[in-house]
């Protein structure tokens, strides 16, 4: 078993410290990661929310050397999806819930894992009161080891602190942290040309004839885009999307 030294343990109070006293909660995260990085070896990582409307969906990701948002694979073929939402704080291996050999056959691995060229994972589900609130995962390329005890361990020192923050979080109702600009929602989420426009004319308080008069679309397209819109967002309706973005830049 690995034996932290001094500096891991500041490291380790610092980022407990920053969980505790950052404003937004996306920072925190995104300081999060990159702190961790300094005490357990990985090569990408992700850090997503439960959705704030009680659905059993990922939202709101912070990445870490990813080149996409993952929660809809993680939704949709994820074949631990039954852990991620059983509201236990978890932390485990990939490789502890299924044999390798199995797993590499799936076509969660060969569509999420072969594509980035990763292999093995680390994962730590967060919930308190048999809620969950939100997931970590850390990555390792093809070609390196799985991960050790060591690593568990260093998160499991850590796995309470956050689920407390994001547990009581989410009981305020802003599970954001903070209201975010257009151009901030539309460059953290991929939002399209015509979802950044729509969206800021719903802020404006827009009808939806109104739109789709401005626009020149019809009814049910201008629906499909609203419905990617709060997908994307993590959301299901207008009075979230006012909760969570700023009417003016």
């Amino acid at each position: 078993m690995r034996t932290l030294d001094t500096n891991d343990w500041l490291l380790l109070n610092s980022i407990i410290y920053k969980i505790y006293t950052m404003d937004s909660i996306s920072e925190m995260r995104t300081q999060f990661l990159e702190q961790m990085k300094m005490l357990i070896d990985f090569d990408s990582a992700d850090f997503h929310l439960a959705s704030p409307d009680g659905e059993k969906k990922l939202v709101s990701p912070v990445l870490y050397n990813c080149e996409e948002d993952l929660s809809i694979s993680y939704d949709e073929i994820d074949y631990s999806r039954g852990i991620l939402y059983s509201g236990k704080t978890l932390i485990y291996r990939e490789t502890d819930i299924i044999d390798d050999s199995k797993r590499v056959e799936t076509d969660y691995y060969k569509k999420v894992y072969k594509t980035n060229n990763w292999h093995y994972s680390l994962q730590m589900v967060l919930a308190r009161k048999k809620e969950f609130v939100g997931v970590v995962t850390f990555y390792r390329t093809i070609g390196k080891d799985d991960f050790v005890y060591d690593d568990i361990f260093i998160l499991d020192l850590l796995k309470d602190h956050l689920a407390f923050r994001l547990y009581q979080q989410k009981k305020s109702g802003d599970l954001m942290g903070e209201k975010m600009s257009v151009a901030a929602a539309t460059e953290k989420f991929g939002l399209t040309r015509r979802e950044e426009t729509i969206l800021k004319l719903l802020l404006e308080g827009r009808e939806n004839a109104t739109i789709c008069e401005r626009l020149i679309i019809s009814e049910n397209t201008l629906k499909k885009h609203i419905l990617n819109l709060y997908r994307k967002l993590g959301i299901n309706n207008r009075v979230s999307l006012f909760k969570m973005i700023r009417e003016k830049d």
